[in-house]
This record gives structure tokens, sequence and C-alpha cells, in this order.
């Protein structure tokens, strides 16, 4: 018996710290005084996104007669992809091969350049996984202003935006989800005589 009137005792004991840790808690939270967390600033949360964009297409000297994106162009070899691309290859498989690079704020830069049965690129295809809303929107005006420069006026929709010329068709999409944040773009080749002419 003593050991139940011990055991009751305990727990009211229990509830009523846990009670009065919660109220505490609350009035805690409501000073003024206590640490607050700050939300990360953007330059942390996010890559300067036209620094960004130019890793996505590669260094201006990569972009030759022909280069569609990253030095590599239709028709081009999977000897040239891979003597060209600088990104780490994470997969290959025989109608692609995939690369991907990771930025500072851990953004994430996947390519796939998708091959013909001769393996020859035919399509290439970015994933960017970003950390914002923001870092969206930014890298979405700053892909907007290089394509439109580029390749002049796009067809615009709600979330995608084409862009065509003689020998290139280019989309992005902005593929936000829910709390994941990024976009897509495609590349293919407008005329089909592109990839027989290599």
């Amino acid at each position: 018996m003593n050991k139940l009137k011990n055991w009751i005792a305990l727990s009211l004991i229990a509830i009523s710290m846990v009670n009065c840790d919660t109220k505490t808690n609350e009035k805690t939270e409501a000073t003024k005084d206590s640490v607050v967390m700050n939300t990360p600033a953007p330059s942390d949360l996010n890559s300067d996104q036209s620094a960004l964009l130019q890793t996505i297409i590669g260094p201006a000297e990569s972009t030759s007669q022909g280069a569609v994106l990253r030095g590599v162009g239709f028709g081009d070899p999977i000897s040239k992809v891979k003597a060209s691309e600088t990104f780490e290859m994470f997969e290959e498989t025989p109608d692609h091969l995939g690369y991907t690079s990771e930025t500072a704020q851990l953004e994430t830069i996947d390519v796939q350049y998708f091959l013909t049965p001769e393996k020859k690129v035919n399509k290439i295809t970015v994933d960017v996984y970003l950390n914002s809303a923001d870092a969206t929107k930014q890298l979405w005006n700053a892909s907007k202003k290089h394509f439109s420069d580029t390749y002049a006026a796009p067809k615009e929709e709600s979330k995608k935006i084409t862009w065509n010329n003689k020998s290139v068709r280019v989309s992005m999409e902005d593929v936000s989800e829910g709390k994941d944040y990024g976009l897509k773009f495609q590349f293919y080749p407008a005329d089909k005589n592109v990839l027989a002419a290599k």
C-alpha cells in the first residue's frame, strides 16, 4: 500500500513539474530578452544565381561553335562529353550519361546527356535543386534573360518558358513543389538534320 501511495505521489509531482515547466517555457518564449533564432540570410542559404547559371552553362571558353551547353553540342560523341565535362559522373547507361555538382550552399546541379544508338548526344537535361523560392525566382530571371539574349523572344506559360532557333529548342520549367525548389532545363535539336550533319 505504501508503494502505491509513493507511486501516486511521485506521479503527481512529475505531472505538476511538467505543467510548471510548460507555463515557464511559455513565459520565457514571450520574453523579449530571450534568444531568438534568426533565419539564415539569403546569401547564407542561396548561391548567387547569376554565378550559378554560369556554372550550369559552363565556362565561356567552352561555348565553341556548335556547343549547346558546357562545351557539348548535338551530335557530339560520348568521348567528347567525357573529355569536356567537369562535374562528377554519377551514372552511365547505354542511353545517357549523368553528371552532378553541388554548391557550397548544398544546391545541386544534375546534367544528363542522352545518346543516340550511335552514342552521340541528342538531348541534354539539367535539373537544379535549390534551397528557397527566392533562389528559384532569381535563377528563373537570370536564365530568362540569358536565353532570351541568346535565342530571341520566348514562348511563355505560367511555369514554363520555351525558346526556339534554327538549331536548338530550350525549355525551362519551375518544378518547385512544397518545400522542394528547383528548375528543369531541356535542350533539344530543333532540326533533326543537326544530328545527321555530325
